[in-house]
């Protein structure tokens, strides 16, 4: 019998993940209700993926598999939060792992109503699940300063939830902002309270396949981009 809690979605972005989204998708499924769902975007692949995933959701009807937009992370993700339909959204990449307790530890944070969104943290490993960094926490030192999250993102996606009172505040995403979780971030800081949780939920997977863009961009880009964000968030009315 499922346990009386907030309703979970879960929005995973898909493209060319064969390798991992397997074991991805399995870590997530053993923490759901049967009320609660995971929604799968995915972008024209050209591997497995769409297999593999069809043949979980042949046993499991909790996957909701749609046809992404092809148009890159972003728009992908986009789509996916875009048909959730639960009170508490979860941000899944492809290829971590999430911790058993995932879901439960984040939902007895978010007991909290007026917790609009939060942050945890993860634990990094490589391909085979080998530790590199025990916390990306103890590199990154988020804050929840709105100024200092437009100058250095704090927020990773994957190590995100949030209610869904809040997607109406995001979508549809702006076309040139860099990345979904800043924006996403940004906008819960201005519209109400974040709290940052202080556990590895899950093992996040480093390959070289999932390099950030602005790992490798330009001081000239990074400024580009943020301009770019702060006419959206004025576009908005955020600011």
């Amino acid at each position: 019998m499922d346990t009386i809690r907030q309703s979970v979605s879960v929005a995973l972005a898909a493209y060319n993940g064969e390798m991992y989204i397997k074991d991805q998708i399995d870590s997530i499924l053993c923490q759901l209700n049967s009320k609660d769902e995971l929604v799968i975007s995915l972008d024209p692949s050209t591997d497995q993926t769409r297999e593999i995933i069809e043949k979980i959701q042949k046993e499991d009807s909790r996957v909701k598999l749609i046809e992404g937009p092809g148009q890159g992370l972003i728009k992908n993700f986009e789509n996916a939060i875009g048909h959730t339909r639960n009170e508490i959204i979860f941000l899944s990449d492809q290829d971590d792992i999430w911790k058993s307790d995932k879901i439960n530890c984040v939902l007895e944070v978010m007991k909290d109503e007026n917790i609009l969104c939060t942050l945890h943290d993860a634990q990094v490993v490589d391909q085979d699940l080998s530790c590199i960094q025990l916390s990306v926490f103890g590199s990154t030192h988020p804050s929840l300063s709105f100024l200092k999250n437009s100058v250095k993102n704090s927020f990773m996606g994957c190590c995100m939830a949030f209610r869904k009172q809040l997607k109406k505040e995001i979508l549809p995403f702006p076309e040139k902002i860099p990345m979904h979780d800043q924006w996403i971030g940004l906008i819960a800081l201005k519209k109400g309270k974040v709290t940052i949780i202080n556990r590895t939920l899950i093992d996040y997977r480093r390959h070289g396949n999932n390099e950030s863009k602005m790992e490798h961009s330009s001081i000239a880009q990074m400024i580009h981009w943020r301009i770019d964000l702060f006419c959206a968030l004025k576009e908005r009315r955020i600011i």
